[in-house]
């Protein structure tokens, strides 16, 4: 990457990371995101999802700064020597999730996730889902808290926390993870490639309501979701050398 860079700050509204926006566009300027050779987004993980959500179609380049709570996505806060850092970045290619959720009342709302389609009951009655994959049924009854289709990326988030597994990144495969199954007791899931497309079907929406959420976007009391990778979008990560999101995933799965 070019040492000469047009750099968009983003940052998130607690204080630490609007201080770090006015040191660095002081340092560095500022343009617009449709301006800039590459985004730097300050905050947390859940900014850095809002980033991509709402720029991911400018096909820019992210590198993400570490000012939140949580920053598996994000690299460690410095501002010294940023242009060099983007210099020597390593790139990560992640390919999000197309979500089509039908709801209730006939609505068919889509949305993208770059960690997780999550789907989840309303009440406190569990859900009773059916799972179909590449259109052949593979689960007649699910009966659960939620499911979920993570992506190599948030297999260390919301889908480790549920026991599923954590993958490598560039494996081209997806994990279908079960959220407090009761019903097949015994099921933990499977590892689908990427490529196939799962759907969730709600055998009693009436009776047992389900939010399905894409990423942070829910959409309540839906009947059926279809989900696949997307085959169109990608989005770059730049990860300082020593901190690539490939090892961290890596490494992830050694802590004990």
């Amino acid at each position: 990457m070019s040492q000469t860079q047009r750099i968009a700050f983003l940052a998130s509204q607690t204080p630490e990371a609007q201080a770090a926006l006015s040191a660095l566009t002081q340092r560095h300027g500022q343009c617009e995101p449709a301006d800039a050779d590459v985004l730097c987004a300050l905050g947390g993980d859940g900014f850095m999802l809002q980033t991509l959500h709402r720029h991911g179609s400018l096909a820019k380049p992210v590198f993400g700064m570490k000012l939140g709570t949580v920053g598996f996505l994000m690299n460690h806060h410095r501002e010294d020597d940023l242009l060099d850092r983007l210099h020597k970045a390593e790139p990560a290619i992640l390919h999000p999730l197309e979500m089509v959720a039908q709801t209730e009342s006939g609505a068919t709302i889509g949305s993208l996730a770059y960690n997780e389609v999550s789907l989840l009951r309303q009440t406190r009655q569990a859900a009773q889902i059916a799972v179909d994959l590449n259109g052949q049924e593979r689960l007649e009854e699910l009966v659960c808290d939620g499911v979920m289709v993570a992506t190599a990326a948030g297999s260390t988030a919301y889908n480790y926390s549920a026991h599923g597994p954590i993958l490598p990144l560039g494996a081209r495969v997806v994990a279908l993870t079960p959220i407090a199954a009761f019903r097949p007791r015994r099921w933990r899931g499977a590892l689908l490639k990427a490529e196939t497309e799962v759907r969730f079907r709600v055998l009693d929406p009436y009776k047992r309501p389900v939010s399905a959420t894409a990423d942070s976007h829910e959409v309540r009391d839906v009947v059926e979701v279809t989900i696949r990778e997307s085959r169109d979008r990608t989005v770059t990560l730049l990860f300082d050398p020593e901190h690539n999101l490939e090892e961290r995933i890596l490494s992830e799965q050694f802590v004990v």
